[in-house]
């Protein structure tokens, strides 16, 4: 298991942070996965369009956060991250222990992006194999140590927060799109609090994966290979992604993440508001496959606001769901 940095880090009201291990209980699960579990557009309020909606579920698999090495209490998870797996959170110099079990009938791995790796923690696949974590057998289980070093860690002038994707990786093409993918969030010991590892400077997280899930298993006529491309925001498609609720004045961060092939070229746009990335106010943000970015919102204007891929032909198929902002009661 890699080390914990030696010494303490700055943390919030002058104390000082000591980095520790934080232990996270993952199993990978077989699923029926629904798209569309409402049956409905409720974004345009009508039924859902052919070829898209002509077929919704899907035998995929998921990774499954718990609470304890029983592997018998899933820990609580917010509708808005649908097909992702388990948030891993950590502070800068944290160990991340991630506790993972193959609950399904391929071998799988869980390849961390952003953080530090020995050969045998990195999660995929070579020849010859080097290390147990690299595949799991069905069956099997691993426990990957990774450590979030300085590299791993939100610069001075960066948002509080960074985010990095994980994902399997010994088919990795395969079980991407099978829907094994999650992210880690790495925060700054000054702006987080040390038990939870959640930034203080903000009040609401979303994480969000804009990809194309190839649902095609062989040669098709065209309209039907068109419809088993499902353009998805975490894995659900013509607004059934639920729970992107905030109050006015909410300080909110949205990790926006990104993979897939060479379609998976997206422009996620948020109606109504205003975001902060990169030292200025954007209302769009570009994505290619692999991309991992933080941009901050101030919840101003109340409302039910579309947020959409502005790209043309992914907006016909779906990619779009709606997210809401409270007016408070003074």
């Amino acid at each position: 298991m890699l080390a914990l940095l030696a010494g303490t880090l700055a943390c919030p009201g002058g104390v000082r942070y000591r980095p520790r291990i934080r232990t996270y209980y993952v199993r990978a699960e077989p699923v029926r996965w629904n798209y569309a579990p409402l049956r409905y557009d409720s974004v345009i309020g009508q039924p859902l369009p052919g070829p898209w909606g002509d077929s919704l579920a899907y035998p995929k698999l998921h990774y499954v956060g718990y609470t304890d090495s029983t592997f018998t209490t899933p820990t609580p998870t917010p509708p808005w991250l649908g097909i992702l797996g388990p948030l891993l959170r950590g502070i800068e110099g944290d160990t991340i222990r991630v506790v993972f079990r193959n609950a399904t009938r391929l071998p799988l791995s869980i390849h961390p992006h952003g953080v530090r790796y020995s050969p045998e923690n990195e999660g995929a696949a070579y020849h010859p194999p080097r290390g147990g974590g690299d595949s799991v057998p069905p069956g099997g289980s691993y426990t990957y140590a990774w450590l979030a070093g300085r590299e791993s860690a939100p610069l001075p002038g960066e948002p509080s927060s960074k985010v990095w994707l994980y994902h399997s990786h010994v088919h990795p093409e395969r079980e991407i799109d099978l829907g094994l993918v999650g992210v880690i969030i790495v925060a700054d010991p000054a702006r987080a609090d040390p038990m939870t590892a959640i930034p203080i400077d903000i009040d609401r997280e979303f994480v969000t994966l804009w990809m194309v899930f190839d649902e095609n298993t062989a040669p098709s006529p065209s309209r039907a290979a068109e419809g088993g491309l499902k353009h998805a925001i975490n894995g659900l498609f013509f607004g059934n992604l639920r729970g992107l609720e905030m109050n006015k004045g909410d300080r909110v961060r949205w990790y926006i993440t990104d993979l897939g092939s060479e379609v998976d070229l997206h422009t996620p746009h948020w109606h109504g508001a205003k975001l902060l990335m990169g030292g200025s106010y954007v209302d769009v943000v570009e994505l290619l496959p692999g991309s991992m970015k933080v941009a901050d919102m101030v919840a101003r204007n109340p409302g039910v606001w579309m947020l959409h891929c502005h790209v043309n032909d992914h907006m016909t198929a779906g990619m779009y769901t709606t997210y809401t902002i409270k007016d408070r009661a003074p």
